[in-house]
Parts: C-alpha cells; structure tokens; sequence
C-alpha cells in the first residue's frame, strides 16, 4: 500500500542531532518495515506492549517486520496505570538483558501513554540508552505522551516522579488503531486535543467548536488533521524548550489540577488521565476568572467543547470522588515544581493564551476547590 506512505503527514521534531520525524496516517503500519529499516542495525526488533494491545495488533506489527526480514522479541504487561512502577521497570531491563539487547537496537513502544512512558525510561536506562520507536495506539499518547521524550514511572508519592528525558528516534502513529479504542479512552485523548487550542492556537479550538464531533467519530480527514495540528503545536514548543526549562510548562495546563485527582483516585480505572486532564483544565480556566483573567464566557467555551465529548468538567460530577480540597492540595504540594506555600499553575487570559502562573497561592486554590465542591 505505498499510496498510504504517500499520503502520510509528516512532523518534524527539530532538536539538532536528536531531531525526528512524526509519519501520521491512516494504515501506515503497512509501511513498518521501510520506515524502521534506516533506524536498524540488527535483524531484531523488541517490542513492549500491553496484553490488550497485543491482541489487537502485534500481529500484524509481527508479520510487517518478518517481510522486511527483522525478527520480533516482546514483552506483554497487563493494561493500566498500575503497570508504570519500579516492579515493571525491573522486569522490563531484566527481558531485554537476558535477551542480549544492546544499545543498537531496536525498543518499539505499542500501546498507550503507560508503555510509552515505561518503554521511554526503559530505553533510557538500557545501558545509558537503546533506541527508541514511539508506536502509540490510543488518541491520547498519540497527541501527546509519544511525543517530546518525558519519559517516567509513578511511585507512592505521587504521579511521574521518576524518570528521564529521552528521545525517540521515530514516532509512527496509525490512526486505524483508534478504532479499537473504548469510546471512554477516545473521549479522555481528546482532552488533550482539546489543550493545544486553549493553550495557544486560538484557530484550532475554534476548529474543533466545528469539528470536534467528527474527530470524535473518527472522520477519516478529521482525525488526522487533529492529530496533525496537536503532534504539530507539541513539537514546535519542545523544539524551543526540550526539558521543561520555561515555556513547554504550558503542555501542563490542566494537569496540575489532574494529577492532584488521579492521586486522590488511587490511579484506579474510575478516571483515566485524561479525564482528571479535562476536569483540571476546566478548573484552570474557572481559577482565571476567579483572578479576573479572563472571562466567564471564554471558560464556558472551553467548558462546553470538553462536555460535548462526554468529559466531566465539574468536581462533584467526577467519577472516582470524592475529592476533598484539603486531600488535593495535599497531593499538589507533592508537585515537582512547589515552592513554599505556592504552586505554578497554567492559566489563561483567554482561549489560546495560557501562561505560566508561578506563584499561585495554594490557599486560595484550597479556598476555590472548596467553592468548586460545595464543601
């Protein structure tokens, strides 16, 4: 099917020597084979997946690289966000040991955010560092976590507390996958789409007002120019800040609040991160008018393109609860990034214009998550 590398839509992801191509289309897994051949340098390719995931496509990935003549060794750990800990960490780097890897080889990543960032801190670990092919197969990992290298696992303390920038050498996204993606998992990664269009791309949200039903109904067209334009607005700020330095704390928006809720939640399946994302970007957006940074009407915007996709925006509504305030400042203040009694926190001053908020008094964050909660 050489048409589908034809018509594939390509991102680069400009970071000097380390810079990489995103190839987005639909049934490019067709095309594995020639687009890893320049990347390999051994006749063997690992895999890390999940066992839902591998059910649905290893296969395929399996019978792509034999007709390019590289053999296929994987790895299955069982799905959810339980699985991104020190145990799978371990038993990852143990797999490919055992196995001989080298640094020379290749790691291919299939699955969703959690083996992308569990093979990512893999890849970075495996003698100071293997290559790396970002697969991802949900929308979520697909606009977001594949791309940019943040790579980690989480720990008792809290959420993606350990870990290491590391790039991939690729990343490949078939957006024929998402069609086997639960219409709860294709609503959660649409709140990341959502992101790129309240956090700097005005045009876009105001696309996705439009359009947001058909990317959601994977309209063939749709999908991959949301895809495109979120795998886009992610590189263009990595390219000016890889490590989280300055401005690519935008990609947060939203996530402060979210990760605060996954916590409390115990990381179970009742929110998905997506979800904790939606409903945090909301409170984001009602906080900046609590500080008369923007208006009312904006936050409703925002707030209304996030419910037409099913997402929860409001505290009392979200599954997994309940969500004390004092529990969630609780888990905030676990942040990497808190100093003292405050918090940086992703506002906005309207739809397409977040900035980084650096000292947001985590009192008066209590004092708003109480309001939002009726407590």
């Amino acid at each position: 099917m050489a048409d589908g590398q034809d018509l594939a839509r390509r991102v680069r992801v400009g970071l000097g020597e380390r810079s990489y191509d995103i190839t987005i289309g639909a049934g490019i897994t067709d095309q594995l084979g020639s687009l890893l051949v320049p990347l390999v340098k051994s006749p063997r390719v690992f895999v890390l997946t999940d066992e839902t995931v591998a059910g649905h496509h290893l296969e395929t990935v399996r019978a792509q690289l034999s007709a390019t003549g590289l053999n296929l060794d994987h790895r299955a750990i069982a799905p959810g966000e339980a699985s991104k800990c020190w145990r799978e960490l371990e038993a990852t780097l143990d797999w490919l040991l055992e196995a001989g890897a080298h640094r020379g080889d290749i790691l291919i990543a299939l699955g969703g955010g959690v083996v992308g960032d569990l093979a990512g801190l893999t890849a970075a670990l495996m003698k100071r560092g293997m290559s790396l092919v970002q697969m991802p197969t949900t929308l979520l990992a697909q606009v977001d976590s594949s791309v940019g290298g943040k790579t980690a696992i989480n720990t008792r303390q809290g959420k993606n507390l350990v870990g290491a920038f590391y790039q991939p050498s690729a990343v490949i996204i078939d957006t024929d996958f998402l069609a086997t993606l639960p219409a709860r998992e294709r609503a959660a990664g649409y709140a990341e789409v959502v992101k790129y269009g309240l956090l700097g791309d005005a045009e876009f949200f105001d696309w996705l007002e439009v359009h947001g039903e058909a990317v959601m109904a994977l309209e063939p067209d749709a999908i991959a120019e949301a895809i495109a334009r979120s795998c886009q607005a992610k590189a263009d700020i990595v390219a000016q800040d890889e490590r989280e330095g300055g401005v690519r704390a935008l990609l947060n928006l939203g996530h402060t609040f979210g990760h605060a809720l996954e916590a409390e939640n115990g990381y179970g399946p009742e929110l998905l991160h997506g979800e904790g994302v939606a409903c945090g970007m909301a409170l984001a957006m009602r906080y900046s008018v609590r500080l008369d940074l923007m208006t009312l009407q904006d936050a409703a915007r925002a707030e209304a393109v996030l419910k037409r996709a099913g997402l929860t925006t409001r505290l009392s509504d979200l599954a997994g609860g309940p969500y004390p305030p004092s529990r969630l400042i609780a888990h905030m203040r676990q942040d990497k990034k808190v100093r003292g009694n405050s918090v940086p926190l992703i506002l906005a001053r309207g739809i397409g214009h977040a900035f980084i908020h650096p000292d947001s008094d985590l009192a008066d964050v209590e004092a708003f998550l109480k309001n939002e909660s009726g407590r």
